[in-house]
């Protein structure tokens, strides 16, 4: 019955809507470690982390996920429940937001009353608790009770039951007997009310039964218990109260199963029966070294939510045997930095703020993706380091990283094992310009095109290091001609990236943008940073070299870029340049005032630019066309804060971290080759279930000087493209993005081809080298 209505109500209620399925273009990347909720069905349990959900088939013993990439919202979620007879999971979030996943037809609804309502401030939008009944679900919130009708999909009466009417927090109710019962802080008490009554949003209706602060109230059979903040558990009988049990720790999550009461603390989870009387209890496995978060149970075991585990499994009858439950993904949803390239990705969860403190102090692990599959390195096995941020991958070794730490120095990590830390004892990395000091705040790095490693640290009068990892020698580089106050005169670095005449480019927090030549015989060091430079701001957070060897520079306060790199320290009046581009005949500046994050030069040179609050965009190559722009609200990035963006070149995937999580996008582009010697045409065949006008027809293994000719067998042209000239997005049938060429089916008259061998000449403009691919189409 709800399915058959449900599209006839998505038009009547406006404020409900269906979102976007991402999972053709996007794949994500979410922890499911941390779990806020669990609840079950008759054949599956689910469980909610930070901002994504997954499910685990009990008879297949198959997960599933369900984030942003399905449609979710990427807020912080706070409680979920399973409605058997709607077949549907309804998900509430810190902010109000309420989402319905529709399990048979796989589509997500947001419904946002709530988040829209502008009588209710929005620190009390949050949803605490969802409750079943008759087809009607009583929200439990910050503000008090909305009533949600899951036959009509529309919200019902709010119940603001505090005291003289006044918003107050409930966070849970439950229906027994004729009365549902309501839980809360403050000014609620515990209270109940008759449900026949139609008049409960008169708050005089509700009857105080105790005051004090209640964290819980459940129905089991027909009896009612409610916990509170002294951590006792009450049965209610009528409007009296009688406490029974006082937990050693504060419950956290109590819920009705199977005619049964399960309530969960942070190392013990009980079970008990109507009567309450313990029926099975779990507590903490030595082994499984995590807190509880919340549980449920079926006929014969324990799902319990954790803080770090994702979700534990024990039986009822053997409660003392584990086992985890949790798809595959990194290890949090804070990414700091990632690395991509050889279809591998790496990330940090750092971190320091935007003004390079480092404090609260951060002891995060690393995660590792390769072949598909993620390898979590925990915090007990990367050597004591701290705040690990950047990374830098060796291009002759792939196995091995580099991880800057914004307090120890240097972390090298081989095959997913940490095997050294560089600090002031065995390198010539320097400790923070204080006396007897040993914190070294390292951040930005990068490898050049000889395999030499530059690192850059905070606060010292030498902050540019090299590191040969094939003759472990290191070097330092002072900036003294730049600055003399070695520990106020710069506190860290955004980035680097060093240029083919070995002139290294820095963005710095204090100097602007940093160009440093060492490999000229005589070091040179100059920076742009003053209004008279055309710098917005002294402030640089991102920089990046395209393949015209322009700097582009992110600044706290918009974009600039550097045209002539090469008359850097011989022009006296150096200065740097903004974007402009027309917006309905109106003159801008391109990104004006944008908090420029990251900056990513793909293989058409064309520009990937995270911010901060504005997404990520995609610019052609020369900034005038933005080819994409990824928002929270047409794509599944769950924050439009950007922390970093990387390309893995090798198969165009753009990954995306944000402050709430990491996605990946099919871009499609890949890097070019010197040569063709690995050019390759694919899908090959064609077969008549592929849609080649959509799908497109892809040609991988070019030159950045590539001339591609497609004829038929008898020699006829069907379209001809060259590098940067014919490139994506312009609209040709054939067009070519770094090093792969994408071909949609369409022959010079704009019509499908028809079935046949078609032949794909390649030949590079530069070098005369050519290849002929075959191709075979089937219609």
């Amino acid at each position: 019955m709800f399915k058959r209505i449900l599209f006839l109500f998505l038009v009547l209620c406006p404020l409900i809507s269906v979102a976007q399925d991402f999972s053709d273009s996007w794949e994500g990347h979410f922890s499911y470690n941390n779990i806020k909720d669990v609840t079950a069905s008759e054949s599956k349990i689910y469980a909610a982390s930070e901002n994504a959900v997954f499910t685990y088939n009990i008879l297949t013993q198959e997960t599933s996920t369900l984030s942003s990439i399905q449609g979710l919202s990427g807020e912080l979620i706070s409680t979920i429940h399973y409605s058997l007879d709607f077949e549907a999971l309804v998900i509430g979030y810190e902010n109000g937001l309420i989402e319905i996943f529709l399990e048979e037809d796989s589509k997500v609804l947001s419904v946002v009353d709530i988040v829209d309502k502008p009588t209710i401030p929005p620190t009390s939008k949050k949803i605490n608790h969802f409750n079943e009944n008759e087809g009607l679900i009583y929200i439990s919130t910050n503000y008090g009770i909305s009533v949600y009708n899951l036959n009509r999909l529309e919200f019902g009466d709010t119940y603001f039951i505090g005291d003289s009417g006044v918003q107050s927090v409930v966070t849970q109710t439950t229906v027994s007997e004729g009365y549902i019962f309501a839980a809360g802080l403050d000014f609620i008490g515990l209270k109940r009310a008759e449900l026949s009554n139609s008049n409960l949003i008169d708050y005089k209706q509700w009857t105080k039964i105790s005051s004090g602060q209640f964290t819980a109230v459940e129905a089991v059979s027909n009896n009612v218990y409610a916990v509170d903040i002294g951590r006792f558990i009450y049965k209610v009988t009528g409007t009296n109260i009688n406490g029974s049990i006082q937990f050693p720790t504060a419950p956290l999550d109590v819920k009705s199963a199977n005619n049964e009461l399960v309530i969960t603390t942070i190392n013990h989870v009980y079970l008990y029966d109507a009567d309450l009387r313990i029926i099975a209890e779990v507590g903490q496995n030595d082994a499984f070294s995590t807190n509880y978060t919340s549980a449920i149970t079926t006929i014969d075991s324990f799902y319990i939510g954790s803080s770090s585990l994702g979700v534990l499994q024990s039986p009822i009858d053997n409660p003392f045997s584990f086992k985890e439950i949790r798809p595959d993904g990194p290890s949090m949803n804070i990414p700091f930095s990632v690395k991509a390239g050889y279809n591998n990705a790496w990330v940090t969860y750092g971190d320091y703020t935007l003004s390079y403190n480092p404090f609260p102090i951060q002891t995060r692990g690393v995660s590792h993706l390769k072949n598909g599959a993620w390898k979590n390195i925990p915090t007990d096995s990367i050597l004591g380091t701290t705040n690990l941020n950047a990374i830098s991958v060796n291009p002759n070794k792939i196995s091995q990283v580099f991880i800057s730490s914004f307090q120890k120095g240097l972390l090298e990590v081989d095959a997913d094992l940490a095997t050294k830390l560089f600090n002031e004892t065995n390198s010539t990395l320097d400790p923070i310009a204080l006396p007897n000091s040993t914190e070294i705040r390292l951040s930005a790095s990068t490898f050049d095109g000889d395999g030499l490693l530059y690192t850059l640290s905070g606060r010292v009068q030498s902050p540019l290091n090299s590191y040969d990892p094939n003759s472990n020698q290191w070097k330092s580089y002072s900036f003294e001609g730049l600055y003399t106050d070695a520990f106020g005169g710069e506190w860290g670095f955004s980035d680097i990236v060093i240029d083919n005449s070995g002139v290294a480019w820095v963005g710095s927090f204090k100097n602007g943008i940093i160009g440093y030549d060492f490999k000229s015989g005589t070091s040179k060091i100059k920076s742009l940073n003053e209004e008279s430079q055309n710098m917005p701001t002294v402030s640089v957070s991102a920089v990046a070299l395209d393949n015209s060897n322009q700097l582009w520079i992110g600044t706290a306060r918009g974009l600039r870029v550097l045209y002539n790199t090469s008359s850097f320290f011989t022009d006296s009046n150096v200065q740097v340049s903004e974007i402009i581009i027309l917006d309905d005949g109106i003159a801008k500046e391109l990104l004006a005032q944008e908090y420029i994050s990251s900056i990513e030069v793909d293989g058409s040179n064309n520009k990937w630019i995270g911010t901060i609050g504005s997404g990520v965009y995609y610019f052609s190559s020369d900034g005038q066309e933005a080819i994409y722009h990824f928002t929270k609200d047409n794509s599944p990035i769950p924050s439009n804060n950007i922390s970093d963006i990387s390309i893995d070149n090798s198969n165009g995937k753009v990954f995306i971290a944000t402050e709430s999580g990491l996605v990946a996008f099919y871009s499609g582009s890949s890097e070019t080759k010197d040569n063709y010697n690995d050019a390759y045409v694919y899908p090959n065949p064609v077969r008549p279930t592929f849609n080649i006008v959509d799908e497109l027809v892809k040609i991988k293994g070019l030159t950045d000087r590539v001339n591609i000719k497609i004829t038929d067998i008898e020699g006829n042209l069907v379209a001809e493209a060259q590098a940067n000239v014919n490139s994506r997005f312009g609209g040709s049938n054939l067009e070519i993005d770094g090093g792969t060429a994408f071909w949609n089916g369409k022959n010079l008259a704009n019509n499908v081809v028809r079935s046949g061998v078609y032949l794909i000449m390649l030949s590079d403009t530069e070098t005369f080298e050519t290849k002929v691919l075959k191709l075979m189409v089937i219609r």
